[in-house]
C-alpha cells in the first residue's frame, strides 16, 4: 500500500512542476485523468488477485507433479528388486546341481528274529538229511515233498508214514531218498485245487535253519514239479525270522554223519535257479 501512494505522490509531484506549462484547461482534464486512491486499490487487489492465482496453480500442479514422481520412484525401486531377485534366480539355476547322497540308516535290530535269504539250507534232525528251501511269506502253511503217503493208526492215533518225492538232481542225504519216514498226523488242511478239494495231513518235524531250531508243521505234498523240496511259510516265521529277498543262503548247511561236508554246499547253491512256482495253498 505504501508503493501505490509514493507512486500517486509521485505523479503529483511531476504535475506540479509541469504546472506552470500547463493551461487551467489542460490541467484540468489531467486531473480528471488521474486515478483515485479508491480505484488504485480496486486495481492493486485485482493485480494481487490475478498473481496469487497464478502462484498458487502452479503451487497445486507442482505438488500433483510431486506426487507423481514420488510413485514412479517407489515403481523403480520396486523393479528392481525385482529384477535382483531374476539375478539371483537365473545364477542359482546355471549351478550345476549338487548331487545329495544322503546315507540312508539300515536298522539292522530285528531284534531276536533271525534274518533269512529267500532261499535257505535246512536240516531235518529226525530224517537224517539236509534239503534246500524256499522262504515264502505268502504261504500259510509249510509244506514238505513226499510221495506215498500212507494214513494209518497206531494206539488209536492217526499216523502217516511216507517217502521223500525228490526229483534226481535235488540235493539230499542219500541213504534216506528211499527210506520210509513216520508221524502222527497234528491235523489236516483242505487245499483248493484246479481238480477239486483235496485233504493234507499235516506233521510237525524238528528242524534247524542255521541258529534256528524249532518244531514245524509241514503239510505233505507231492512238489516235484516245483523248484525246491521244501516251502517254509509265515506260520514258521511269524516272531522267529524275517526274510530279505534280495538274499539266498546266509545261514550254512547243516551236516549230517552220511552226508556231504558244509563246505561242498557252495557248487548246489550255484546251481540252485530260482524259477517261479506256483503258490502254495498251505
Amino acid at each position: 500500500m505504501g508503493n501505490r501512494y509514493s507512486c500517486l505522490a509521485a505523479l503529483v509531484g511531476l504535475s506540479l512542476l509541469a504546472g506552470c506549462a500547463w493551461s487551467p484547461q489542460a490541467q484540468e482534464e489531467a486531473h480528471a485523468k488521474l486515478a483515485t486512491t479508491a480505484q488504485l486499490d480496486a486495481h492493486f487487489t485485482q493485480l494481487e488477485a490475478a498473481v496469487d492465482g497464478q502462484c498458487g496453480g502452479q503451487q497445486e500442479r507442482y505438488a500433483q507433479q510431486q506426487q507423481r514422481l514420488d510413485g514412479v520412484d517407489a515403481d523403480i525401486r520396486e523393479v528392481g528388486s525385482l529384477l535382483r531377485g531374476l539375478r539371483a534366480d537365473l545364477a542359482q539355476a546355471k549351478r550345476e546341481p549338487e548331487t545329495v547322497i544322503k546315507d540312508c540308516a539300515v536298522d539292522s535290530d530285528i531284534g531276536n528274529k533271525e534274518l533269512l535269504g529267500r532261499s535257505e539250507w535246512i536240516g531235518l534232525p529226525s530224517i537224517g538229511t539236509y534239503l534246500q528251501a524256499r522262504i515264502d511269506s505268502g504261504a500259510d502253511t509249510s509244506s514238505l515233498s513226499a510221495r506215498e503217503i500212507t494214513p494209518f493208526e497206531r494206539d488209536g492215533d492217526n499216523w502217516v508214514k511216507f517217502k521223500l518225492a525228490l526229483e534226481a538232481d535235488d540235493t539230499v542225504v542219500d541213504a534216506v531218498r528211499d527210506k520210509w519216514i513216520e508221524a502222527p498226523i497234528e491235523r489236516r488242511v483242505r487245499v483248493l485245487q484246479s481238480n477239486g478239494e483235496a485233504s493234507r495231513p499235516v506233521i510237525s518235524l524238528l528242524m534247524t535253519l542255521g541258529p534256528i531250531r524249532e518244531q514245524v508243521e509241514f503239510t505233505l505234498s507231492d512238489r516235484r514239479q516245483l523248484s525246491y523240496p521244501v516251502l517254509l511259510g509265515r506260520r514258521f516265521m511269524m516272531d522267529i525270522a524275517v526274510i530279505d529277498v534280495a538274499e539266498r543262503y546266509l545261514h550254512p548247511r547243516p551236516e549230517f554223519p552220511e552226508g556231504a561236508p558244509a563246505s561242498e554246499a557252495s557248487a548246489d547253491e550255484a546251481r540252485d535257479i530260482d524259477s517261479a512256482e506256483t503258490p502254495d495253498q498251505g
